[in-house]
């Protein structure tokens, strides 16, 4: 005979309850902690990162077990170049299984010409292959990471390509020279151009007098 069982969930706390939950639980760790969308996105100091996501795992009222998602963001272009504040952010999602809640934390970078937050490995492994890409697309550093390489460029690579200021065709292309038998570097050659649409309608079209 074959039992079969169902995974029950506890009734997730509102949107609301669970900022205020992280709120009491974070304290003064917290520079802003908002409720949008029914999402709960807190932002901490890169001085308290650390703490503050050891907390959200482990707290009786938080335990988000699970990092399901780890980004770099460049604010540089932000409000059409407005934005007065710091550049660059790393962004985490959190899910705790066991409370059946989700939780975004947000923390900034204080220096935009070299940009250092702590790295979250030890505390969920999942953010090894996530902080790589932040730091080959974006060139955030993970302080404490314990093999910071790059991970979808190549070796060889040049800059960040996702940050504002990358150049659309890059500044190197790589090609295999048949003189030399290998894969060499060289600066890029496609010339930048703009091309605008043109859209032709014969008269009368769709119809229209």
């Amino acid at each position: 005979m074959l039992l079969s069982s169902t995974l029950v969930l506890p009734s997730p706390a509102s949107a609301q309850q669970l900022a205020d939950t992280i709120g009491a639980v974070l304290g003064s760790r917290v520079k802003s902690i908002r409720v949008a969308l029914g999402e709960v996105t807190v932002i901490v100091a890169a001085a308290d990162y650390l703490a503050a996501a050891t907390l959200l795992r482990d707290a009786a009222g938080c335990k988000f077990e699970q990092l399901i998602d780890l980004c770099g963001v460049d604010y540089s272009e932000y409000k059409d170049g407005q934005c007065d504040g710091l550049r660059f952010c790393v962004a985490s999602h959190l899910l705790s299984v066991s409370l059946n809640q989700r939780v975004r934390i947000k923390v900034f970078c204080p220096d935009d010409d070299f940009p250092v937050v702590d790295s979250v490995t030890d505390l969920w492994n999942s953010a090894n292959w996530f902080e790589r890409e932040a730091f080959d697309l974006f060139g955030i550093v993970f302080e404490g990471h314990n093999d910071l390489r790059r991970i979808l460029t190549d070796y060889g690579f040049i800059g960040h390509p996702f940050r504002k200021d990358f150049p659309v065709s890059g500044h190197v292309e790589m090609r295999y020279d048949p003189e030399q038998k290998r894969v060499i570097y060289q600066p890029v050659t496609i010339e930048p151009r703009e091309i605008t649409p043109r859209v032709i309608r014969e008269e009368n079209y769709g119809g229209l007098q």
